[in-house]
């Protein structure tokens, strides 16, 4: 087993495959093109979808190769262990409905065993058992195919294990889409079963995944049926993190030379010493890792353990790689913000804050990584010089804010522990710990992670609870003063209401769709219209703004209403605050193929009768949401 950097690693791939004709392509964006069904690239055959579907012919023909950046944060709370990362780069080769199962699994053993040094006696493999009976509805074959291919390879019948389809199918990458049975490839890592029944997949550390060809076979459609695609595809993964840190002998990721220069600054900002110790698992003799063993600056960090300072360390470095990535890459359009894409980064940056200052690190630490992430990457990916300074003032912006939230909300968490202990108590009712989120944005994961370390316990139902009420009693109270943002059903505010929804529509067309509404509030003297965008518009785009909005007026379309249902609006594109609760059956408003939304207010049937439509002003709502105020004129 050799030991390659990354990037020799991606090197020895890419020209590898290009000895097997196929043509190296570039990455695309970890940012989706025209696919609702993900916020962010979750693998690398997502960008390739059309050309997996059949849709289109791919420029560079059947058999590509290529690197992905990838993000997948549905394991996020998992982040900070040995393994999980939100963000990953993914070595894949395709066939386009050109060769198939044995050119793939003959090519993966081939680089596994002669290129990387792996010996084949440490490969274990598993396939699809199939799944139902002949004949009934949902039967798939088993893929017998690939068994005996692997046979045929060498691989003896005890170390190839049939699995069902939670273990060996991939995909769709979205709701639906290309998919199909696929056979991973495991290295035996030498370590004892844990138990009669241990095999690749059972993630007791024997058996470790290093590479997987998805046969795709099958499309996965609206009504979530599988049948066949029509076409056969390959799609391969393998991980370069996770890889690495294989052939390094690296007990975890973040102890490979992939995150030395990331960790090693977060240390440096820390006050602490290094460290490649796996959390949980002891020191090299089966003894527990003493806080002491690790250099610590006391005065300013709350975490004692080891193994809390660990995991803090790879959730920061983890977070703020992903991070970098996301605001660094070319399309620019997600920013920190409350909803989609824009909440799911917004989320990493304030994880990544709230483990430093656990660690003890002060304001401006998320700059000073993402100089260290881009300064690593930026050969590879020079986007990322590119865009750093843009990054850094994003990162500036959210990390003071959030800082800013914290420590309001820390020195109120303060005096209610203080009270707790002065009257006996130990738990913090669910009241309180909501008051501390809603009025203070004191996140609740906060709440319960400082009580636990003062010897307090949350009330979480409680919570819950009080958060139940808070909304029932808004939307009451929402229904009660205006329906929709309106102040009355007057002529005046109709038009006006129809104004603000060929406004969201061009919002979208100039900003792009992360700009969504977050409220509205209309008046017979004029609109007011919040949405989600990070800084000021610029006098150009509220110009086009405005010429949409007056084009779309002029062209007299036809406002056409219609109930159904929330499923149904969806499915046909619909817009709306999806957040919201509706009832069983909705109003549908259509504007032509300008705009479809979800909305309970009333309309105008044609868009001449709005006259025209002026921007009055546009400034700041709240942290990332911005607010315009409009008005329409006379008709006419």
């Amino acid at each position: 087993m050799k030991n390659l950097t990354a990037d020799e690693l991606r090197d020895k791939y890419l020209k590898f495959f290009e000895s097997k004709g196929h043509t190296i392509i570039p990455g695309a964006s970890v940012i989706p093109e025209n696919d609702p069904t993900v916020l962010f690239t979750t693998a690398g055959m997502h960008p390739l979808v059309p050309y997996l579907m059949g849709a289109m012919e791919h420029p560079a023909g059947t058999r590509l190769t290529d690197v992905q950046k990838c993000v997948r944060t549905g394991d996020i709370d998992e982040v900070g262990d040995a393994a999980h990362l939100t963000f990953f780069e993914m070595l894949g080769n395709w066939s386009l409905n050109d060769y198939f199962k044995k050119e793939a699994i003959s090519w993966s053993y081939e680089f596994l065993t002669e290129h990387l040094g792996f010996k084949p006696e440490q490969l274990n493999v598993t396939v699809f058992r199939g799944e139902g009976k002949e004949g009934e509805d949902g039967y798939i074959p088993a893929d017998e195919e690939a068994v005996e291919i692997w046979k045929s390879l060498g691989i003896p019948e005890e170390r190839i294990f049939r699995l069902p389809r939670e273990d060996n199918w991939w995909g769709p990458a979205g709701t639906t889409g290309p998919c199909g049975p696929d056979t991973e490839m495991f290295i035996d890592t030498g370590k004892e079963k844990c138990g009669p029944d241990c095999r690749p997949g059972c993630h007791c550390g024997k058996y470790i995944e290093i590479w997987n060809d998805v046969f795709m076979q099958y499309n996965k459609n609206e009504e979530g049926k599988f049948v066949p695609l029509g076409r056969h595809n390959v799609d391969t993964g393998m991980g370069v993190e996770r890889t690495i840190c294989m052939m390094s002998g690296a007990p975890t990721v973040y102890d490979t030379e992939i995150f030395a220069p990331i960790m090693a600054k977060i240390e440096e900002l820390a006050g602490l010493g290094s460290s490649s110790v796996e959390v949980g698992s002891g020191s090299e003799k089966g003894a527990p890792l003493n806080a002491s063993d690790l250099p610590l600056n006391d005065a300013n960090s709350p975490l004692k353990d080891s193994n809390e300072i660990l995991r803090a360390k790879r959730i920061i470095a983890d977070h703020m790689r992903t991070a970098t990535f996301i605001l660094c890459d070319p399309k620019g359009s997600v920013k920190p913000g409350n909803i989609g894409a824009n909440y799911v980064l917004r989320r990493l940056i304030r994880r990544a804050v709230r483990y430093a200052r656990m660690l003890g690190i002060g304001e401006g630490f998320t700059v000073k990584l993402a100089e260290v992430i881009c300064d690593k990457y930026s050969h590879v990916y020079p986007e990322l010089k590119a865009n750093l300074e843009q990054c850094r003032l994003d990162l500036e912006a959210e990390e003071k804010r959030f800082n800013a939230t914290l420590d309001k909300g820390e020195a109120m968490y303060k005096k209610v522990a203080e009270q707790l202990k002065l009257h006996g108590q130990s738990q913090i009712s669910g009241k309180t710990a909501f008051k501390l989120y809603d009025t203070f944005g004191f996140p609740l994961e906060m709440t319960i992670e400082m009580a636990t370390k003062d010897g307090l316990t949350v009330d979480k139902e409680g919570f819950d609870e009080a958060n139940r009420k808070h909304q029932e009693l808004s939307r009451t109270t929402s229904a009660g003063s205006f329906k929709a943002g309106l102040q009355d059903n007057s002529e005046v505010v109709t038009r006006m209401h129809t104004a603000t929804h060929l406004l969201h529509a061009a919002l979208h067309k100039v900003l792009g769709p992360t700009a969504n509404q977050k409220g509205s509030n209309i008046t017979a003297e004029r609109l007011r219209f919040d949405f989600t965008w990070p800084e000021p518009m610029t006098a150009e785009q509220k110009a086009e703004v405005e010429k949409l909005v007056n084009e779309w007026i002029q062209q007299g379309i036809d406002v056409s209403k219609k109930m159904t249902t929330v499923e149904e609006a969806k499915a046909e594109g619909a817009m709306a605050l999806f957040g919201a609760k509706y009832g069983d059956q909705v109003s549908l408003y259509t504007i032509g193929d300008v705009s479809k939304e979800i909305c309970c207010g009333p309309h105008v049937t044609n868009t001449k009768e709005l006259g025209s439509f002026k921007i009055v002003k546009e400034q700041s709502s709240s942290a990332g949401v911005r607010r315009i105020k409009a008005v329409i004129g006379n008709m006419g």
